[in-house]
């Protein structure tokens, strides 16, 4: 092979591989807003849970006049 050829096939094997990199960095960065979607409603969940909680010792004590 003559180095023009040389330089194309390396110059086509990077184009590839920036390609796959960012298809990669794509899906790890859809993953990450969904786990960080997650994490935000698991919090929720627990932050209602937690208020109905104190709503429920507010009634059973009195205290939720």
């Amino acid at each position: 092979m003559d180095s023009s050829k040389t330089s194309y096939k390396a110059g086509e094997a990077k184009g590839e591989v920036q390609a796959k990199t960012e298809k990669m960095m794509d899906k790890a960065g859809d993953a990450c807003k969904s786990a960080k979607e997650s994490c935000q409603d698991a919090g929720q969940q627990m932050k209602a849970k937690a208020e109905g909680a104190v709503e429920a010792a507010k009634d059973a004590t009195g205290m939720n006049k």
